[in-house]
Parts: structure tokens; C-alpha cells; sequence
């Protein structure tokens, strides 16, 4: 209690002096560091410090430690993380006894655990939520293996993971999937259900894990079917109790057992729009620093990340990249914790002096410098950016003389995009893929050295992934979609169900996959494939080679894109009025 009182007393006199000075970005992330870094060093130092803890055999409890599953993550051709959490009572802190907990785990190549490969005992600390990262190594690349822990005479379920190739090996094909956006109150994770059945060597979860709103706050057009538990969050023990509610879906589950994965976050991981140390709205310093903290320690609690990405002070390293043989460079972004904030009041307007100022910046200097000194180096196939947020122009205004674009998107940092393109472009690639969620729609773009002629050079390809549930059921078409395609020429293919994207790669050839569900608001929805594209680096761009009718999903709706950014307005004014009310 007394460690509590100190990190608050250092909050609080941050807080205070900012509140009587200007205060730049560097100074902000200098105080805030401190700040993060006493909290965070204590949580490291006691969940990994010496301290000496006995295996006990008899360490038992009255309830099912397991609760959450297990899952993997972070595959390298040697090595991957394997992931539990400890939680009896999962959604009122885990019900764990304040003290570490040995937890066995074993990795087999059978799923019968006949042929054990390696097993140990790692350490759940309540430091860290009774969570568990085991890094395993020494492993064979491009292995299946299937894994398990247990504490006393509980067992786990059962993961099975996989090892990328070894670096530079010749691959033929690889198959994935990326996810986004499931707000656990907007519909069920029958997606997750029918993503667990394909066959598929990982997938990516590029943000929107968890939604920080309280109950019925955010509401989808077709209205929530559950509800989350607890006001909207703002501490850790909010924070965990929250990802152990989404993580608590048995199909959510089934997804993380069945495949590894590689995570990224967005916004509501934290809250909606906030922009590297800026809030929102409604928030000092000292709530926020508060806030991001709490974060992102339950953010690693709870996602298969390696040791590399523990929080270290106001900071959390995300951003990676991952090389699958010589078939596919994977660079993991993250636009959302060195941004510039957003211009024009995070309105959706035309480009203005502030949204086409060049000093203004999306991923953060070192993380730009990362990526373009990556791309350069690169010699693989297809160079894929793993990231959040709309990368291809998109002008969703009345017309091309009114247009209106996200300031949220690339779309509000110009510069920072074209630094990207004109690399690209300067090097003639041909392979460069971008993959992104937080818009809850599938598009799919062509990605053109000058989006305003569609004659220039065709660099890659943009594919946009819908939301495992945000939004509610959606539709083939929305009532916009048509006059957005119409002033988009690079943009393809949209669609409106809820659903996740599949991806079949070969060394010439990109095939894209729209996997969708004609509802998510009750149980039992078939998974269909919308719509699939192929790219081929031949300046053709993106050809549709199949498409179909949805069973049972509505053919169109009345909602435009301006209607998602409206409820989150809704869900905004709720708060503010229930802050009134308990003050």
C-alpha cells in the first residue's frame, strides 16, 4: 500500500506542475516515463526478481485455474510464446491467492503428448495477473506442436502452434488470417468459431481486442446482444477484468488454441482516438498517465508477447517484424502510440495546412527510420505492413468537389503516407501489401504512386478487413457505397458483414479471401466467401475471381461512414452524464 501511495504522490506532482506550465511532447514523455517506469519496475522486479518458489505437486484450488484458455504467439523459426492466465473468478480479479504460482507446461509433436519435446515450470505472478509467457526455444522451423500447462492436477486445454520457416528458406505457400474489432457487446464470436476449422499456419489481430465503454455506451445498429461487465474502465483491475470477459468467449478461445498468433493493438485497447499521450477527450495528465499505464500492463498480460514488449516505463514496444522464409517479410506496425494528433479536431474534413503539415507524423520518427530501413533490406517476395488503420486514399465526402476524409487514418497525415509511397516507388516495388482493420468493412485497393492518377505505378495492394463483430450485422452495401466507389477508382471492393479476411500466398501470387457471416447478433451463422481477389504484381492490380450471394444477410442498409464515428459520439455524451451525475 504504501509502494500504491508513492507511484500516486509522483502522478499527482507531475500532474500539478503541468497543469501550470506548457508542456511539448518530449517534456510530457520524459515525466510520464518516470512516472510508468517506478510503477512498471515494480511489477518487473517483484514478478522476476530472485525469489525462490517451490514446486508444489498439491497446489490445488476449488475452481478451474484455466479459465482463459491458452494461446501462442510471436513464432520464429525456433522459438514461440506460449500464454495462460491463472483465474478462477476471472471476471473479479481472477480470484487468485496473493503469491506466485509454479505452472507445469509441456510441448509435444503429438497432440496426445506421447512425443514430449521440451517441458518446465514458469512462474504466475499476481504481479502480473497469474499471467504466463513461456519463451520455448530451441524448436524445429516450420513445426507443428501442440502444448499444455497444469497446476496440481489441472490440466490446460490443449494449443497447437507452429514455427515459421527457417530465415531465407525457399516456401512455396503460406495461408493466414487477420482479425479486428469485437466488441463483445455487439454481437457473438461466430467468426472466431469458423476460423478455428481452416487451415492456417497463424493469423494477426491488427486492433480493438477489448472496447473500453461501459455497459450499452457504444450501441450497435442492430442493437447489443450482451453486455460488458462494469463501468467504463480506467484501472488495471478495470482493464483485466475487462480482457478476461472477452477472453472468457469459448470461440475466442478455440481461435487462440488453434493457431499461433502475432497481435498488434489499436485504440480501444486504451480508449477511442487517443493519440501517444493525448486523450480523447475529458482527461488531465494524471488520469491518463494513470490510464495508458493500466493499459498497457494488461494489454501484455494478456496477449502471447515476448519479454521484449513488457511495458518499460510510458512505453511498450509493438511494433516487430517477422520473416516467413523468403516468401513474405511481415513488418508489425503500431500507428497509434507516437502519433502526431489528429488534425482538424479528429473530424472527418478536407485536407487542411494542419493535416498536410509535413512535421506531423503517424508512426513515430524510429519507428518510420525501422520500417523504411526494413523495406530497403528486404528481399523477399511480398513486404507486408501489418497495421490498423484505412493506408489508401479514401474521399467518403457528398463528391470529389466537397470531400471529407478521416483525420484518424492516413488519410490525416499526407506526408507521412507519401514518405512511405515514394520510397516504394523510388525502388519500383511491385509486392507491397497492406493489411488493416478499425474500420469495420471490407475494402479492397489498388495502391497507386499517385492516388490521383490511375495511370502511375501500381505498388501493391490494400486489403481491409471487416470486424469479427463491431457494428453489429451490416450489410452487402451500405447507402454510400456506391458514391464512394464512384470517386475512389483505386478502391475495388467493399462489403459490409462482420467476418475476417483469409489469405493464400505463393511466391507470384496474393489471393484474398472475404470471409463473411450474414449476422453475428445470434447463433448459428454459416461463414460464406464474399468475394476473392488475387494480385499479381504484373501492374494489373487486384482481379475478383469469385464472388457470391450471402445466405441471410441483408443486401443493404441505410448507414453511411460517417454514422460509426456518430456513435461513438452517442457513447461519449453517456459518460459525460454519467460523470455528472456521481460527482
Amino acid at each position: 500500500m504504501a509502494k500504491e501511495r508513492s507511484i500516486n504522490d509522483l502522478i499527482h506532482r507531475f500532474n500539478e506542475e503541468t497543469l501550470h506550465k506548457d508542456l511539448d511532447r518530449r517534456d510530457f514523455l520524459q515525466g510520464a516515463g518516470k512516472v510508468a517506469g517506478v510503477s512498471l519496475g515494480m511489477v518487473i522486479a517483484q514478478s522476476m526478481g530472485g525469489v525462490q518458489v517451490k514446486a508444489e505437486d498439491e497446489e490445488s484450488f476449488n475452481e478451474y485455474p484455466f479459465t482463459l484458455g491458452v494461446a501462442s504467439g510471436d513464432p520464429l523459426p525456433d522459438s514461440v510464446i506460449l500464454w495462460t492466465r491463472l483465474a478462477i473468478d476471472p471476471l473479479n480479479g481472477g480470484g487468485m491467492p496473493d503469491r506466485k504460482i509454479p505452472v507445469q507446461w509441456e510441448i509435444a509433436r503429438d497432440e496426445n503428448f506421447r512425443q514430449v519435446t521440451q517441458r518446465g515450470t514458469e512462474i504466475a505472478s499476481p504481479n502480473l495477473a497469474h499471467s504466463v509467457h513461456v519463451d520455448v526455444k530451441d524448436l524445429e522451423p516450420e513445426t507443428v506442436y501442440f502444448y499444455r500447462f497444469k497446476v496440481g492436477q489441472d490440466f490446460s486445454p490443449v494449443g497447437k502452434t507452429k514455427t515459421l520457416p527457417a530465415s531465407g528458406a525457399a516456401v512455396s505457400s503460406l495461408s493466414f488470417a487477420f482479425a479486428s474489432c469485437q466488441q463483445y457487446e455487439h454481437g457473438y464470436y461466430i467468426a472466431y468459431k469458423h476460423m478455428a476449422k481452416e487451415d492456417l499456419d497463424l493469423v494477426f489481430h491488427l486492433g480493438d481486442y477489448i472496447y473500453e465503454y461501459g455497459p450499452d455506451e457504444y450501441v450497435s445498429p442492430t442493437g447489443n446482444v450482451r453486455t460488458h461487465k462494469g463501468p467504463e474502465i480506467r484501472s488495471l483491475e478495470d482493464y483485466r477484468n475487462r480482457h478476461a470477459q472477452y477472453r472468457s468467449d469459448k470461440d475466442l478461445q478455440s481461435a487462440h488454441a488453434a493457431f499461433p498468433w502475432v497481435v498488434t493493438w489499436d485504440d480501444h485497447e486504451v480508449e477511442n482516438n487517443y493519440a501517444n499521450d493525448i486523450p480523447e477527450k475529458d482527461q488531465s495528465v494524471e488520469e491518463f498517465v494513470k490510464r495508458r499505464i493500466a493499459a498497457y500492463q494488461a494489454y501484455y498480460e494478456h496477449m502471447p508477447l515476448r519479454q521484449s514488449s513488457m511495458p518499460n516505463g510510458a512505453d511498450m514496444q509493438l511494433y516487430r517484424d517477422f520473416s516467413y522464409g523468403n516468401l513474405a517479410n511481415f513488418f508489425v506496425l503500431d500507428t497509434r502510440q507516437y502519433r502526431s494528433d489528429q488534425a482538424n479536431g479528429d473530424q472527418s474534413s478536407p485536407q487542411t495546412d494542419e493535416s498536410l503539415d509535413p512535421s506531423r507524423t503517424l508512426l513515430g520518427d524510429e519507428q518510420e527510420r525501422w520500417l523504411l530501413d526494413h523495406l530497403d533490406q528486404s528481399g523477399a517476395h511480398w513486404n507486408v505492413l501489418a497495421q490498423q488503420i484505412f493506408f489508401a486514399k479514401r474521399n467518403y465526402g457528398p463528391s470529389p468537389e466537397e470531400p471529407l476524409y478521416s483525420m484518424d487514418g492516413w488519410d490525416g497525415y499526407i506526408p507521412a503516407r507519401q514518405r512511405i509511397i515514394d520510397f516504394a516507388h523510388k525502388k519500383t516495388m511491385d509486392n507491397l501489401i497492406v493489411l488493416t482493420g478499425d474500420v469495420h468493412a471490407n475494402w479492397g485497393s489498388n495502391l497507386l504512386a499517385d492516388f490521383d492518377d490511375l495511370t502511375s505505378r501500381i505498388l501493391g495492394a490494400e486489403f481491409v478487413g471487416t470486424s469479427i463483430s463491431s457494428g453489429g450485422n451490416g450489410a452487402d452495401k451500405r447507402a454510400d457505397t456506391d458514391r464512394i466507389l464512384a470517386q475512389n477508382e483505386h478502391i475495388q471492393f467493399f462489403n459490409d458483414y462482420r467476418g475476417y479476411v483469409r489469405c493464400e500466398v505463393t511466391p507470384t501470387s496474393w489471393k484474398t479471401d472475404y470471409r463473411v457471416l450474414p449476422f453475428v447478433t445470434k447463433q448459428g451463422a454459416d461463414i460464406s466467401t464474399r468475394a476473392s481477389f488475387v494480385y499479381e504484381k504484373d501492374q494489373h492490380g487486384l482481379k475478383e475471381v469469385s464472388a457470391t450471394v450471402v445466405p441471410q444477410g441483408e443486401a443493404s442498409s441505410s448507414e453511411v461512414e460517417e454514422d460509426r464515428h456518430k456513435a461513438h459520439d452517442r457513447a461519449h455524451n453517456k459518460q459525460k452524464k454519467k460523470q455528472k451525475q456521481t460527482n
